[in-house]
């Protein structure tokens, strides 16, 4: 049996399996939805766990095959690294206060890292569109 009927065959069970969950879920009373629901939630993170561990496994598998692969995804990943280290040095680490909440210059200095980290990825991203359009119209 291949891959691609295996997966299938975990997709339909899975599917089976929430259209049951569902229906016992809506067939419950108030009182008797707090008992389904946090066991249904430890279900949802151990199917996304799952999830995730075969995505990186598979991905890993396929860029230790593919050492081209390999370096231009170390690259992205370093580019990103940079980007964000970028952003951290520049970010403002002053105290904030809000909504009565004194935030510390640690949190202040990650929330403003972050959002410097968008905007110039956000620049980035529209400047290789723009660039993308240039180059079509010229051609």
């Amino acid at each position: 049996m291949n891959l691609h009927k295996l997966t299938k065959i975990a997709a339909i069970i899975v599917a089976v399996l929430s259209i049951i969950f569902l229906g016992l879920l809506m067939a419950n009373s108030d009182a008797e939805d707090n008992s389904w629901i946090s066991p249904l939630i430890y279900i949802s993170y151990a199917i996304f766990a799952a999830c995730v561990v075969v995505v990186l496994v598979f991905v890993l598998k396929n860029l230790f095959t593919h050492k081209e692969d390999l370096k231009r995804t170390l690259i992205s990943v370093g580019l990103f690294l940079g980007v964000v280290l970028i952003s951290y040095i520049f970010a403002d680490s002053s105290d904030v206060k809000a909504n009565g909440i004194v935030y510390t210059g640690a949190t202040s200095k990650w929330v403003s890292a972050g959002l410097n980290a968008f905007y110039l990825l956000a620049v980035v991203a529209v400047g290789a569109m723009v660039w993308t359009g240039f180059n079509k119209i010229k051609k």
